[in-house]
């Protein structure tokens, strides 16, 4: 990993660790869903900006890894995370590679259709059907434990999610700087010259699918356990539209940048819902967030993650100015 990688993680497990001594049960909570979505954020990042695919249906290997721990843990007295966190992310993971394996036969916005096809078939599957509790959801009764110790209390269940959290960001830091990981970015840049080196691409594309769908299943598994609740509205497009919105908002490209633009978006997300602040036009919240998002998208081409990198290339470029506006002067 890079050395500002390896700073970043620092602050971040820092800052985190720091909070649940520091701030309010409110801001644990808070805090606890934006790293579940950090997750989300994350599993897309790996297909869009590293692999160039940009999927609309994230959101059913959300849904499958929240309704998983639910549907398992329902008759058991005594779940344990040891079994059902892996399986939950075992069956998004089947799932993403059934609909990997058919999806990335097509390109461009014939995968973002299909991707989204799939999604939605799992979404009316729960939605209409028995098997997912209909529109009404279900609820989790029985929490899973942890080597029989209770994950009960909000703090408890904020240092697991984090230990994921550093968790995932390691294991992507990992595939991206590898052979593999460089064989994706590789794909993404120029597809048809990879295959021509020798490169078995869809291969290499199945694979960050799957991996993807993976880690989008275990966020969903911590989504599912936090609220103690899953409704369809999970497998939603709505979803896959607001962690695509996460990543672009961050920045494409940087494992940073998506976790960053998780953070800002749920940020956006409070602070455009304050009845506090906006008083009976919270209701519309919706109307700022969007008009936020297209302010930033216009105004910040790499995301927030390029904040710096511009900011220090205007500053240069003043400077350089100012410099040739002396030199002309000194003529």
């Amino acid at each position: 990993m890079k050395k500002s990688q390896i700073i970043f993680l620092t602050f971040l497990m820092l800052g985190l660790i720091a909070l649940p001594f520091l701030g309010s049960e409110y801001a644990i909570d808070w805090m606890t869903k934006t790293m579940i979505y950090g997750i989300f954020a994350l599993s897309l990042e790996l297909l869009v900006g590293t692999t160039g695919l940009v999927c609309f249906g994230q959101a059913a290997f959300f849904g499958i890894g929240a309704y998983a721990v639910v549907k398992l843990s329902a008759d058991i007295d005594n779940p344990q995370v040891m079994y059902l966190l892996p399986i939950s992310i075992l069956l998004a993971g089947v799932y993403a590679l059934f609909v990997g394996a058919l999806s990335l036969r097509t390109k461009g916005v014939y995968f973002i259709m299909v991707t989204l096809a799939f999604a939605q078939m799992a979404y009316y599957v729960i939605h209409d059907t028995p098997i997912g509790g209909g529109t009404d959801g279900i609820y989790l009764y029985n929490k899973p434990a942890f080597f029989n110790i209770p994950i009960s209390s909000s703090f408890e269940f904020y240092i697991f999610t984090l230990i994921c959290l550093l968790l995932v960001f390691g294991v992507l830091g990992l595939i991206t700087h590898s052979r593999f990981g460089r064989a994706l970015s590789g794909i993404r840049i120029n597809e048809l010259r990879m295959r021509a080196i020798g490169f078995e691409t869809y291969n290499y594309k199945l694979a960050a699918f799957v991996i993807s769908g993976m880690i989008a299943g275990l966020s969903g598994y911590l989504f599912a356990v936090k609220d103690g609740f899953v409704n369809p509205e999970l497998l939603s497009w709505h979803l896959s539209g607001a962690v695509l919105i996460m990543i672009i908002l961050g920045g494409l490209g940087h494992l940073r940048g998506a976790f960053i633009g998780a953070f800002a978006f749920a940020l956006l997300e409070e602070f455009f819902r304050s009845e506090v602040i906006f008083g009976a036009y919270s209701k519309y919240w919706h109307l700022g967030l969007g008009l936020t998002i297209i302010l930033c998208v216009a105004f910040l081409p790499r995301g927030l993650f390029g904040i710096p990198a511009l900011l220090q290339n205007k500053l240069i470029g003043s400077k350089k100015d100012s410099q040739v506006l002396q030199n002309e002067e000194g003529l």
